[in-house]
């Protein structure tokens, strides 16, 4: 059994937030933050078995930012 679950997490272009599973097929988009923990859990309970269903989920944020010289 796996314990944590990793998704990396950005803005979408068109606004919201995209997030995806490192090392599984799972994809996610939302509009906003609380929406975003309810779509992913709901993807990690739809995707996993209850006896392989990690106990943690870790969302990372990562975010683009570009600085003129």
């Amino acid at each position: 059994m796996q314990t944590e679950i990793l998704f990396t997490v950005e803005e979408a272009p068109e606004g919201g937030y995209l997030a995806r599973a490192l090392g599984h097929s799972l994809y996610v988009q939302a509009d906003s933050i609380e929406d975003l923990h309810h779509q992913v859990r709901d993807a990690v309970q739809c995707h996993f078995d209850e006896a392989d269903k990690p106990r943690l989920i870790r969302l990372h944020y990562v975010r683009d930012e570009v600085l003129a010289a």
